[in-house]
């Protein structure tokens, strides 16, 4: 019996008490998203590309 209330107040609360975001915010939170997902791989990638170089470097000096 207390499965059954459970699920009855579950479904009640995100029926009745949760804000569900409007189509329009979801894709404006889903872009913000992308745009930093991308921004973070870039720099990254900058940084990968930078200590590579900079190992290289190092490695001509030592031998």
């Amino acid at each position: 019996m207390k499965i059954m209330e459970y699920l009855s107040e579950t479904y009640t609360e995100l029926v009745h008490k949760v804000s569900w975001p409007t189509w329009k915010d979801l894709q404006s939170s889903a872009l913000i998203a992308m745009i930093a997902s991308l921004l973070i791989a870039v720099v990254v990638f900058s940084m990968d590309i930078t200590f590579e170089n900079l190992m290289q470097f190092i490695y001509r000096l030592l031998y």
